[in-house]
């Protein structure tokens, strides 16, 4: 009677721990070991940190290319450019990871009108956002500084449409190798594929846009027609790409819903860019690190909302749960202690992605120590700071993640292209700001 009395207790224990996280459970279909995820994760996370530290040191050299230091702008059009190519990159390796997990990259025709549709596309949306973007700088500058020059804005606004598109198209190609690899490897390419975009992803665009802006600002006033022939060429092509996007069936609904996130994304971005730039030019050494804090934070966050919408899609399609109870708990945020603390598998991949930015953020620390010593100050005490600041942002951004993709399917919105841009951005915001107290503490 005793033993029966304690398994029907811890029955019902169960029972009510299931209703106050069915959200979570909605995952735990086809969902691999959470070592299993460590071990595919873990190689193209550390290559995603290593791209991050190169883009850093890469952002800190750039600072003394004479186009940055004559025009200010950039920096507030660097965080918008970076977060605009993770945007697009980890999108479409989110959308092809699902694609690759629901079999319709086994098809060659399918798979060919995949790969020309997403290249496109991102081409497409590069272009918009790139323009945009810059405008949005020269605007916010303007009004900061209250002084305006047209030669400075030609070269900020070609510059930023010229890198986006060329880095789109690079990107985009080596984001479908990747997904089609891992996809033929047995190996999930949610695990990898949005880490390889974040570790390529922000050293081709930096090198890409020092390069182009070094360029232009050099040529400006011998052949100001340039940078207008450039932007001019580029807005031409937006008609031909929408033309060719609508008459794809698996990129018509982005052509359609996915430009609100990636132009909020931009303008959540351009705010971080205030930020840094004024942190450049108050806190030294700050620079190296911004690439650094926030790409950890998005390779993470990223991973976990692709899986997430992966597992979606498995059920069915946007707006469609398998029962009423997994449908009611998306209308609500989940608990924040059954999130991170129970014991089934999503919560547990979620203390996966949380402790491993702890590994992530001291290995970066320590390759930017050795390589850049000479004039970058280290101490315990910016260390545990950073680290608390770290943990932070994580923390809040998978538990935005963990809401935020049951809702927009909720809505009959696909979360591949909806919530990355939103997450990312806002990571990019949050993780400046945290960045930037913690060298105002220690200043």
């Amino acid at each position: 009677m005793h033993e029966q009395s304690t398994a029907a207790k811890e029955k019902e224990i169960s029972s009510q721990n299931d209703e106050a996280t069915p959200i979570l459970h909605t995952y735990d279909n086809n969902q691999e070991k959470w070592y299993t995820t460590a071990s595919q994760l873990v190689f193209p996370f550390m290559i995603a940190g290593f791209g991050m530290i190169v883009a850093g040191l890469l952002l800190e050299r750039a600072k003394e290319l004479k186009v940055f230091r004559e025009i200010t702008a950039i920096y507030i059009l660097v965080p918008a450019l970076l977060d605009l190519k993770g945007n697009l990159e980890m999108t479409l390796a989110s959308r092809l990871s699902t694609q690759a997990n629901i079999g319709n990259m086994d098809e060659k025709s399918k798979f060919k009108s995949l790969f020309i549709g997403n290249i496109v596309l991102i081409q497409l949306q590069a272009i918009v956002i790139g323009f945009l973007a810059a405008i949005v700088s020269i605007l916010i500058s303007w009004l900061s500084q209250d002084h305006f020059n047209i030669r400075y804005a030609l070269v900020l606004c070609s510059s930023s449409v010229l890198t986006a598109a060329v880095a789109s198209t690079g990107l985009g190609l080596i984001m479908i190798i990747v997904v089609v690899l891992s996809h033929q490897c047995k190996i999930n390419p949610d695990n990898i594929a949005t880490p390889v975009a974040a570790a390529l992803g922000d050293i081709t665009t930096l090198v890409i846009l020092a390069g182009v802006s070094s360029f232009l600002f050099g040529i400006i006033n011998n052949y100001p027609w340039l940078p207008i022939m450039i932007v001019l060429f580029f807005l031409t092509l937006i008609p031909i790409w929408i033309m060719i996007s609508a008459q794809n069936e698996y990129v018509q609904d982005v052509l359609i819903h996915g430009w609100s996130p990636i132009i909020i994304a931009m303008f959540i971005s351009s705010m971080s860019g205030l930020i840094l730039d004024f942190a450049v030019q108050t806190l030294h050494g700050i620079i190296v690190f911004q690439p650094v804090m926030n790409g950890v934070c998005g390779s993470l966050v990223t991973v976990q909302t692709s899986r997430l919408s992966t597992a979606l899609h498995q059920q069915g399609k946007p707006g469609e749960f398998q029962n009423d109870e997994q449908y009611n708990a998306s209308t609500h945020c989940p608990n924040p202690y059954k999130l991170f603390c129970s014991r089934n598998g999503a919560s547990c991949t979620v203390r996966l992605l949380l402790f491993m930015s702890i590994p992530g953020h001291l290995t970066c620390l320590f390759i930017i120590w050795q390589l850049a010593a000479n004039h970058i100050q280290f101490s315990i005490l910016f260390i545990f700071l950073y680290l608390i600041a770290a943990l932070i942002q994580v923390a809040i951004l998978l538990y935005i993640a963990q809401w935020i993709v049951p809702f927009v399917w909720r809505q009959h919105g696909d979360p591949d292209n909806i919530c990355i841009p939103y997450l990312t951005s806002s990571g990019d915001l949050l993780g400046t700001a945290l960045l930037t107290c913690v060298f105002l503490l220690l200043a």
